[in-house]
């Protein structure tokens, strides 16, 4: 059977679906990525092999999109969206049990990092490494507060720098409002990989340069090697697995304050395939059952600035 991989979600994120097609060609020249959204009119449609408008990732949609994978031949599925990944999680041994592997991380660990209260109060098991949380601002010393939404991708409703009345009443546009203190410095996104046992095999941090709805259209990989003890053991002590990227903060003193963790790759994260951490390739292979100590990780040994942009494509 042939590698053919399912990205969900696939919108208009033409780069991890050329990110997806390299790794799937080193493994199986014969192989393809099959682009799937909801919707008919996305931008992957005329980019990857194959398409498939497919229903929603509700329960009541389970028979119906396991028909559908099994009319595609399809041997694994890479979520790529946060509202979908524990969908996707749960029924990893559904799936399974037809032959479908599903690229993600464990549904203990996705619904942590989905839960940006839950995944802040951690910071008590890490000597103050994760920006503290709190549902109530005057629980907060701080003068200058963040507030955004407890669950989901909500940058766009993100409150930055605020006073406590700001803040106050900037959270009353939210469903679900919490409250951090605001960190001065550098923004930086740490690409990284973890085995199915939730061992770190590498990561790479980026300065987040120019962020646009989020995501970063300017980032410049940068070693930080101070940090990587750190690292290593919030992402094992998580259990996650697959790709991830952690979103952080360099203070003003050059202490690393870590904001959240997506356990998914990244709008961004190919920039850390290209600087060493060829994360779908691994999570593919291991798939597979690849011995991954033949795939070391080799960091790239200068600076890659990734400049994202708009481009034409002619069918």
């Amino acid at each position: 059977m042939s590698l053919r991989v399912l990205l969900c979600s696939a919108g208009a994120k033409v780069p991890l679906l050329k990110a997806l097609d390299t790794a799937v060609k080193k493994l199986d020249p014969a192989g393809a990525v099959v682009a799937a959204d909801r919707s008919e009119q996305v931008i992957c449609r005329y980019l990857a092999d194959e398409f498939w408008a497919m229903p929603a990732t509700e329960e009541s949609q389970l028979d119906n999109i396991l028909r559908g994978c099994q009319r595609l031949n399809i041997s694994h599925i890479l979520p790529s969206r946060d509202g979908e990944l524990l969908f996707w999680a749960k029924h990893n041994a559904y799936f399974h049990q037809y032959g479908i592997e599903i690229l993600t991380a464990p549904t203990e660990a996705i619904s942590l990092c989905l839960d940006k209260l839950t995944f802040a109060q951690l910071t008590a098991d890490f000597d103050g490494l994760i920006i503290p949380a709190s549902r109530r601002a005057d629980d907060l010393s701080a003068k200058r507060l963040v507030v955004k939404e407890r669950f989901g991708a909500g940058s766009q409703s993100l409150g930055l720098d605020l006073s406590h009345s700001q803040a106050l009443h900037h959270a009353q546009q939210l469903n679900h409002p919490i409250f951090q203190p605001f960190v001065k410095g550098q923004e930086i996104s740490i690409d990284a990989w973890l085995s199915r046992d939730h061992q770190l095999k590498g990561h790479i941090c980026r300065y987040r340069e120019k962020v646009v709805h989020g995501e970063s259209q300017i980032s410049c990989t940068v070693t930080l090697p101070q940090f990587d003890s750190s690292i290593r053991a919030l992402l094992e002590q998580l259990k996650l697995s697959g790709p991830v990227v952690l979103q952080a903060i360099i203070d003003n003193d050059g202490g690393l304050n870590v904001i959240e963790c997506n356990s998914r790759f990244g709008g961004a994260s190919t920039l850390g395939i290209r600087a060493g951490v060829d994360s779908l390739y691994w999570s593919l292979a291991e798939s597979l059952g690849y011995d991954l100590t033949a795939f070391p990780f080799t960091p790239a040994s200068q600076p890659i600035r990734q400049v994202r942009h708009a481009s034409d494509h002619y069918l």
